[in-house]
């Protein structure tokens, strides 16, 4: 463990208990014993009353009145010190969806450090003199996955703080810091704005806005690069209307520009959705030219360039914390900055030749400094099915950061529902926990609360991957049956957390 493990995982294993206690816990379901007692090996036994004198529903009932199909996995532990309460099929590997962010953000505090910032820069490759930059301008990005057209914007206007109004040499932008992945997954939809392309330069989540309103006989359309404040259109991504009625979407990539067309049939009155952009280097500085020449500033087209050319940097715009960052992605569970923090910590690694690669070394991290041993990802965000690990590896992270600890403290707070999955709002515990879906695949893992302070660490997977797998792509975005499917996972969650804190807080 490299970069926190001093701060950040030591803080996690303040006991000296927490860690072995992990490290060695029984692979089992067993019966706790009760309070004060003390387990064979020596071990204080977390706060737990016996399961025998509490009646609560039992494991296999749940199961069977959730009607998923397919497997459920799932562990319970003291947070405290590791000691399984409550396992089923604990050890099977099964896809994390977006439970995967939690390991993506371990895996970028433990290389990166809590405090990094991913800056943007402006690079020039000559002197101001008369107002114009005497050479090159290029547009650097080092990967952040938050910049946004208000973030451009205010570097457009840095540099006209500069005196600067033009340049007598190309308009150059590099994403080079991060490898460029075309598509998260490509066995997802093209028009799937959770599935976009990865770069070094990102905008807007790697994502353009696309509006449409009746217009006589047909419809007007636009796309730009929108904010709050500003609507750049660009032209790097192109909209035609097409008279049919399936596919709604069809894309393909005419040299550096994304040609859309879209069915007539569904766009009704009007309305407006977010794209994905597969070349997003460009993408941002089309945004920026458009951003430049209101501050009259004055820019050639930008031209790609897959070595960082030499420079000065004269402007600099730096995203939030590490830490900021990661907590919106484990709240809104962001694909593109999940699989920019992961790939920037294999890339400090030296291991991010690819997507694929930086999965891997990932996995190999979590197997040699968090004790996993089925831990395989394709990817940081969870996105794709293939990524497998196991509700025990997952509990024995987190009983390794522990109660309070790095991981707890990042994680959203998820609402306490009741038997009809209505809200409680006087519950007798907190859960803060990631959640991840795709279709028949539904996932929980973080820390359950109790009032009087006790704290347990758990994982549930569920996911039924041979009715996932039948699915055609063109299904993939409005699976039939999904919904209703993901609904009862989610209400086994709720149920198995409610028997949980029943029996063992």
């Amino acid at each position: 463990m490299r970069g926190i493990s001093r701060r950040v995982f030591l803080t996690g294993l303040a006991s000296s208990v927490a860690g072995s206690a992990m490290a060695e816990a029984p692979l089992t379901s067993i019966r706790p014993p009760p309070r004060g007692a003390v387990p064979s090996g020596g071990v204080a036994a977390p706060a737990v009353v016996q399961a025998s004198t509490v009646t609560a529903p039992q494991v296999d009932t749940l199961i069977a009145n959730a009607k998923l199909g397919g497997d459920v996995g799932f562990v319970v532990a003291d947070a405290k010190t590791g000691l399984i309460l409550e396992e089923r099929d604990g050890g099977k590997p099964m896809p994390p969806a977006s439970v995967a962010k939690a390991v993506t953000a371990l895996y970028a505090f433990d290389t990166l450090g809590m405090g990094h910032v991913f800056p943007t820069q402006i690079v020039v490759t000559g002197p101001i003199s008369g107002g114009r930059v005497q050479g090159d301008l290029i547009l650097v990005g080092t990967g952040d996955p938050t910049l946004d057209t208000d973030g451009l914007a205010e570097m457009a206007q840095g540099l006209k703080a500069k005196g600067v109004t033009g340049i007598t040499g190309r308009f150059k932008v590099y994403g080079g810091a991060v490898p460029y992945v075309r598509s998260i997954d490509p066995e997802q939809p093209e028009h799937l704005g959770y599935n976009p392309a990865v770069g070094g330069l990102n905008l807007n989540y790697n994502r353009v806005h696309f509006e449409w309103a009746r217009s006589g006989n047909g419809y007007s359309v636009a796309m730009d690069g929108r904010s709050d404040r500003y609507r750049p259109a660009v032209k790097m991504a192109r909209m035609a209307v097409v008279n049919r009625d399936l596919p709604v979407y069809t894309y393909k990539a005419s040299g550096t520009t994304d040609e859309w067309t879209v069915a007539s049939t569904a766009l009704g009155n009007g309305g407006s959705r977010w794209l994905p952009v597969r070349r997003p280097d460009l993408y941002a500085g089309e945004v920026f030219q458009a951003l430049a020449s209101v501050s009259g500033i004055k820019l050639p087209a930008p031209e790609p360039v897959n070595a960082m050319p030499g420079g000065t940097p004269i402007v600099q715009h730096n995203s939030s914390s590490l830490s900021a960052i990661a907590t919106d992605m484990l709240k809104w569970s962001t694909n593109l900055t999940a699989e920019v923090l992961g790939m920037t910590a294999s890339a400090k690694r030296g291991g991010a030749g690819s997507l694929q690669a930086s999965a891997q070394a990932m996995s190999n991290w979590m197997r040699q400094g968090l004790g996993a041993r089925d831990a395989s990802f394709h990817d940081h965000s969870g996105l794709s099915d293939k990524s497998r690990v196991s509700a025990q590896d997952m509990v024995r992270m987190l009983a390794k950061m522990g109660p309070g600890g790095v991981l707890h403290s990042h994680m959203k707070e998820v609402a306490v529902r009741d038997g009809d999955y209505d809200t409680l709002a006087n519950a007798s515990y907190k859960i803060h926990a990631k959640t991840g879906t795709l279709n028949f695949v539904s996932s929980l893992a973080g820390y359950v609360t109790a009032n009087d302070g006790n704290v347990l660490a758990f994982a549930i997977f569920t996911g039924d991957v041979a009715r996932r797998r039948a699915l055609s792509k063109a299904e993939m975005e409005l699976a039939a049956g999904a919904k209703s499917w993901a609904g009862r996972s989610r209400l086994l969650q709720q149920n198995l957390i409610a028997r949980w804190m029943t029996v063992y807080a």
